[in-house]
């Protein structure tokens, strides 16, 4: 089903998509794992954007129902990362990133929201295979440390 929260402006469609968001996460990021399953069986590269502040978001972007706690025992066993997957975790101060969004315009999530991100943020560790870019960088200088990462990925043999 697809819903499109319609209304004048100020009525609070961001705000009730934002709040429906965060309740419909959970078939988002198995929709998202589809995706990232089938760009991997069919050898492609790709670009998947998605907040993944949790681990066990991140875990079923990975892993999919699998990842679930109520999945039993083998949930525990998964592991953190997937060689074929790298998180790009840009991260940043609080203050610095409040002051980008105060200035941008047309997108839907409100610069008083942020807090809320920063408090559920579970930072990736080394174990789930993570890139940390600070987003104090340009973009250019960011893009080259993806793109020095890949190389040296495409030059070690695989296991």
């Amino acid at each position: 089903m697809i819903y499109i929260i319609m209304g004048v402006s100020g009525c609070g469609k961001s705000a009730l998509g934002a709040f429906l968001s965060e309740k419909d996460r959970l078939p988002w990021l198995l929709k998202l794992h589809e995706v990232i399953e089938r760009e991997r069986s069919s050898g492609s590269d790709a670009l998947v954007a998605c907040s993944a502040l949790k681990r066990l978001y991140r875990q079923i972007l990975l892993h999919g129902s699998k990842a679930f706690p109520s999945s039993g025992p083998d949930q525990d066993g998964l592991p953190a990362s997937s060689p074929d997957v790298c998180f790009l975790f840009l991260y940043g101060d609080y203050n610095l990133i409040q002051q980008r969004m105060v200035v941008r315009r047309g997108h839907y999530m409100k610069a008083d929201l942020l807090r809320s991100q920063f408090d559920v943020l579970e930072p990736p560790l080394d174990k789930e295979n993570m890139l940390p870019l600070d987003i104090r960088r340009s973009i250019t200088d960011m893009a080259m440390e993806v793109e020095k990462h890949i190389v040296s990925l495409k030059s070690s043999p695989r296991p």
